[in-house]
């Protein structure tokens, strides 16, 4: 195969890395997102305080979007030391930058539960963004080994 075809395939996974990560970001936020607006129309609805500190569980699943963006610069990188690898940079782009976007995911539905409880009870902060740091580290586990794997 021409080093130009394999070059191509090789960005590809690259490009699927940051799409996939991002995706999944778009979701993590977007679910806990709608959450805290809900927590907040609530707390409005009984004249209290809407919590600002909220917004930690919604800016949370953005983390992955960077470890999108670290593992196709990693892609990027190997292409150009070995362009051959392309099989392993699609399958690392692809299915790294799936597994990143699992855990945006999983890190806003958790989040959204995490706000809820938050503005109900008042307390708790510290436990839920632990729950929230152990679903990150999926995502840094992923990055990590996928990028040692297309080295």
């Amino acid at each position: 195969m021409e080093p130009e075809v394999m070059i191509g395939f090789g960005k590809f996974g690259a490009a699927a890395a940051m799409a996939c990560a991002a995706m999944g970001s778009a979701l993590g936020t977007g679910a806990a997102g709608s959450s805290v607006i809900g927590v907040w129309k609530k707390c409005f609805a009984q004249s209290k305080a809407a919590p600002f500190i909220l917004m930690t569980f919604v800016g949370a699943p953005l983390s992955q979007t960077i470890y999108g963006m670290i593992l196709m610069n990693n892609i990027l990188t190997a292409i150009g030391e070995n362009p051959a690898l392309y099989p392993a940079m699609i399958s690392a782009g692809i299915f790294g930058g799936i597994a990143m976007a699992l855990s945006a995911w999983a890190q806003g539905r958790a989040g959204a539960g995490a706000a809820d409880a938050l503005a109900e009870t008042g307390k708790g902060f510290g436990n839920y963004l632990m729950v929230l740091g152990v679903i990150e580290t999926v995502a840094l586990f992923v990055m990590v080994f996928v990028s040692g794997a297309i080295k």
